[in-house]
């Protein structure tokens, strides 16, 4: 299904806002865009959704928040990724941004030293 403008401009818009981070790039993938830093995903663009990857670590903070996880169907099953959603204010905040978007990097950090 291919992307619609929006959809690109909300991407990049995403991308611009996290460069306090580093050098953050989006890639099309899943029908939508992986979060890339230094080569690893640590957010995910579903259907005009900014999500962050979570682990034991910082999950709490998005469920205290009552944000939810990122989930698909597959074969008429329900399966939940290890991705939350943003808070809305960081989206409209650098600052905000940069605290949840090193949240979710360093999440990724140890999902691979995990994987090593």
């Amino acid at each position: 299904m291919p992307l619609s403008s929006e959809d690109k401009e909300f991407a990049q818009y995403v991308v611009d806002l996290m460069q306090s981070i580093g050098p953050v790039n989006a890639k099309r993938m899943f029908g939508g865009y992986g979060v890339f830093l230094d080569g690893l995903m640590f957010a995910l663009i579903a259907d005009g959704l900014l999500y962050f990857k979570v682990d034991k670590e910082n999950q709490s903070q998005f469920i205290e928040n009552d944000l939810p996880p990122f989930t698909y169907f597959k074969k008429d099953k329900e399966c939940k990724m290890s991705y939350y959603l943003s808070p809305e204010d960081a989206l409209e905040d650098a600052d905000i941004m940069n605290t949840w978007g090193n949240a979710a990097y360093a999440a990724a950090l140890r999902a691979a030293a995990q994987k090593k």
